[in-house]
């Protein structure tokens, strides 16, 4: 089912974060499901990298985070 797009800033960064751990670390879900077997999971170093080197670069292509003074 295709996400909607939202401009609720935390929406957007919570959707884009589970597009990352969806195709970076196949995860269903970042919910807590108080489960063990569905909560931790195991993953390959080049899994996680991926997943770090995705997150990285699309807070690089959001642009500097705007501060308060």
């Amino acid at each position: 089912m295709p996400r909607r797009p939202t401009t609720n800033p935390t929406a957007q960064r919570d959707a884009l974060l589970l597009q990352i751990a969806e195709r970076h670390l196949f995860l269903e879900t970042l919910d807590t499901r108080n489960t063990d077997s569905l909560d931790f999971h195991e993953h390959a170093v080049w899994a996680v990298r991926s997943a770090l080197e995705a997150a990285f670069e699309a807070g690089r292509r959001a642009g500097p985070a705007k501060t308060q003074p």
